[in-house]
């Protein structure tokens, strides 16, 4: 297969509606709870994207029959055949560490190879680790796997140490099938968990939220059966296209996705003096007027998502003055800076904060993409940028965004995908 590059002639208005996909983040947890019953699972709205066919194969691997046609899945473990998830088959992905509850849970083992996926910096599994000891389970680490036993889980009340979305997934997931009444505290609140909560009560799940969702209780049942589901919108690419609109002389309209969950970005642009409106099913921002610089800080949900910083500081090249941007969640999530650097972006990272002067003409030139949101951001820039944009190791986007490429030439850009294969 050869390297994958997206090139960009930039400097094209963009004008026009485009609608969103499922979300990658609700899907995946969603596949892995396929593992909690011997039912069929049917999902709909679920995003073509890389890390949703790695996950796939995982389960294959397991013994599941899956089948994937537009949007829709169908996944049937009727009988474990595994419960060993190789590295060959799940390094591209931090995904994998959400089979190891579910395994657990199902089969009383798991062999879960270590979580790959993108390098942007430390992540908690350890947290999701802790909390499955607390629920018996033996666990240990041997070179690149997590080897678990548990002939059964026991209900606990167990608080993370820190804030989680794969580790309370996880759990949570471990606990519906646990013997007696699981308390989690301190949980992530993203709306892919609670679209995760709703099929997992569909599945026949006693779950309750509390503190507004800070606390899961968990009433163990003997079995699941299966269910129908319909995966939420994707809120990352929804705010991916709505900071495209407050780009150059661009005015986009996005439908499909929920706007409470993209609150946070709403407010950063009515600081920032960036209008936006609701339009119909959709919400409309266009560049107009002379925006404001603003200060952004990534934190867990409702907070603004470290998912979006990348393409937000892409943004705040374009915008008058000195804008900041703290980096909360992640300690190695700045790479995409010195990609727009080489493009004529004035940006100095110090610690987890990025100091943004604007605005700053950017040029196409050669980049290279280092993470999957990295590599939303520096297609923004090639679609402002004079000139060409290449953007390299363009792989990394397939694996999140659903014919990105695509959507924006829908809009009026110029941007094509050479070489490689993004199924």
């Amino acid at each position: 297969m050869q390297p994958q590059l997206i090139r960009i002639q930039g400097g094209r208005p963009l004008h026009g509606r485009v609608v969103v996909a499922g979300a990658k983040n609700a899907a995946l947890p969603e596949l892995a709870a396929a593992l909690l019953t011997g039912d069929r699972l049917n999902l709909a709205s679920v995003p073509d994207v890389a890390d949703i066919h790695v996950m796939l194969r995982a389960l294959a691997g397991l013994g599941a029959e899956t089948n994937f046609n537009s949007g829709r899945v169908t996944i049937h473990l009727s009988a474990l055949q595994s419960s060993h998830v190789p590295p060959e088959i799940v390094q591209t992905s931090r995904a994998s560490i959400l089979l190891l509850g579910p395994l657990l849970a199902r089969a009383g083992e798991a062999r879960v190879s270590l979580p790959g996926g993108c390098p942007i910096g430390d992540r908690k599994f350890d947290f999701h680790l802790a909390g499955l000891r607390r629920m018996g389970a033996e666990i240990r680490i041997e070179k690149d796997h997590i080897i678990g036993h548990a002939p059964r889980l026991k209900g606990v009340d167990f608080e993370f140490p820190g804030v989680t979305v794969t580790g309370t997934e996880n759990l949570l997931m471990a606990a519906v099938l646990a013997e007696g009444e699981t308390v989690l505290r301190n949980c992530a609140r993203e709306p892919e968990i609670a679209d995760l909560m709703q099929l997992l009560g569909a599945m026949g799940a006693r779950v309750a939220t509390g503190d507004e969702g800070r606390v899961i209780r968990i009433q163990g049942v003997a079995g699941l059966s299966g269910a129908s589901h319909r995966v939420i919108a994707d809120r990352i690419e929804m705010g991916t296209y709505l900071i495209a609109g407050a780009l150059g002389e661009n005015d986009i309209t996005v439908e499909g996705g929920e706007p409470g969950h993209v609150m946070s970005l709403l407010d950063i642009l009515t600081r920032a003096d960036i209008p936006w409106e609701r339009n119909g099913a959709g919400i409309r921002v266009r560049a107009a007027g002379t925006p404001r610089p603003v200060e952004v800080e990534t934190r867990p949900f409702p907070g603004f998502p470290t998912d979006l910083q990348a393409q937000m500081t892409t943004l705040l090249t374009q915008v008058p003055g000195v804008s900041l941007v703290r980096e909360t969640i992640f300690n190695n999530r700045f790479q995409h800076a010195e990609e727009l650097r080489r493009m004529g972006a004035d940006i100095f990272v110090s610690g987890d904060t990025a100091r943004i002067q604007g605005p700053t003409p950017l040029k196409g030139c050669l980049l290279r993409a280092t993470d999957l949101r990295a590599s939303a951001a520096l297609i923004l820039g090639g679609l402002i940028a004079s000139g060409e944009t290449i953007v390299s190791n363009a792989g990394q986007l397939f694996r999140g965004y659903e014919n990105l490429p695509e959507k924006f030439a829908g809009l009026g850009a110029r941007i094509q995908v050479e070489g490689g294969d993004n199924g």
